[in-house]
């Protein structure tokens, strides 16, 4: 059964306006690796069916890139990128009538406007540009518009939110950390700072003259895991004018969950299971543990929302589900067909119509224009064909 036959009309009215701008999604490595073609239906969390049908207007694909890479050979995270970013121009070109790039806001209204979803490409985790600013222009100049700066490994240039940093990694942001800061905002890239370490958030927000996004994060608060933020730093935000956008990573958002995955993760079947490569696997595990596991409810992303909400107001808090990059989700948010059950959960937490448009999609939009148009090389900027 489609997951709209349950919504109530209003939600249903609403999803169909197509509202909804995820901040954060890792489906091109399952293009890349499993041959899956995100234009039509697949496995996974996200393709561009079931978002139409769960109302996606607006994603971003980010490029993500295991830190092993970085090891593997001088260029090696580079590469990689390289070859996730040519997926999304491949989905591009077989799929004009679905997916349109949004290179900035007016051609993400554009594309909206003709019935198809905007596709913005972005990339999690600093390391791909391997210390290059030319590397950061290259992807900007072929699509790219939003960086994650920092993953979970800290670089020379940015310390991330987890521990083990070792002397040769700044406290937050180096001088050239700062430079890739103004360079995005010169070129009209999102800064996204979810994974950043909090003086690295503190120093990018001191150095950006443009709004910037937690694209995928929680409150720490509720659930004190580290990739959380505090309410300090959802102050911060507002005071910048950005937007932090709610994850669906169970472990994230719950300290219940997080125990209930890692007890799955420690059992024998999970252990036997296998994939042909690290993406197959991850999928695999991720149907292990949503069958598995004792359901984490949809009401714990809303209490998450609620918090932003009332820490920073209506204005500062979005959507990043983080779609084929978490193993588990929240019962009822089970993939891309299912954000109509959000939009559902918050109308009956008593959010209005025009609270509710502005926390699915409106607030990372209007940030993205800001970031993206007059005075920025985006606003302008035509996508290059990959080479």
């Amino acid at each position: 059964m489609s997951p709209d036959r349950a919504l109530s009309p209003r939600a249903r009215a609403l999803v169909a306006r197509r509202p909804v701008f995820d901040a954060h999604v890792d489906s091109l490595q399952r293009q890349l690796d499993l041959e899956h073609d995100l234009g039509v239906r697949t496995e996974g969390h996200l393709d561009l069916v079931r978002g139409e049908q769960g109302g996606l207007g607006s994603m971003v694909f980010v490029n993500w890139v295991d830190p092993k890479y970085i090891a593997a050979e001088l260029g090696g995270a580079k590469l990689r990128t390289r070859n996730l970013l040519r997926e999304f121009h491949r989905l591009l070109a077989a799929h004009p009538e679905r997916l349109a790039f949004a290179g900035n806001g007016r051609q993400l209204r554009e594309a909206r406007a003709a019935g198809k979803l905007a596709g913005i490409p972005g990339i999690e985790g600093g390391h791909s540009l391997e210390e290059s600013l030319d590397e950061l222009v290259w992807f900007f100049e072929r699509g790219v518009r939003v960086l994650t700066l920092v993953w979970n490994n800290h670089l020379s240039w940015i310390r991330s939110c987890q521990s083990g940093a070792g002397p040769e990694a700044p406290e937050g942001l180096s001088e050239f950390g700062r430079d890739v800061v103004r360079t995005m905002n010169e070129l009209g890239m999102l800064i996204d700072l979810s994974h950043a370490g909090e003086k690295s958030f503190y120093d990018a927000l001191e150095t950006s003259a443009k709004p910037v996004i937690a694209s995928h994060s929680g409150c720490k608060v509720l659930h004190g895991h580290q990739r959380n933020l505090t309410d300090e730093q959802l102050r911060a935000l507002k005071r910048n004018g950005g937007v932090c956008g709610i994850v669906f990573c169970v472990p994230f958002l719950s300290a219940v969950g997080q125990q209930e995955d890692q007890r799955l993760r420690d059992s024998e079947g999970f252990k036997r299971l296998a994939g042909r490569n690290p993406t197959e696997l991850f999928l695999r595990q991720g149907e292990y543990l949503q069958e598995k596991a004792e359901p984490l409810p949809i009401w714990v992303v809303v209490e998450h929302i609620e918090h932003v909400v009332e820490v920073a107001g209506i204005e500062h808090v979005g959507i990043g589900s983080d779609f084929d990059g978490i193993l588990r989700t929240p019962q009822g948010l089970e993939d891309a067909s299912c954000y109509g059950n959000l939009v559902e959960a918050l109308f009956a937490r008593g959010f209005d119509e025009s609270e509710v448009l502005a926390i699915c999609g409106g607030n990372m939009e209007r940030v993205f224009d800001a970031v993206t148009g007059p005075g920025t090389r985006a606003h302008g900027a035509e996508l290059l064909a990959y080479d």
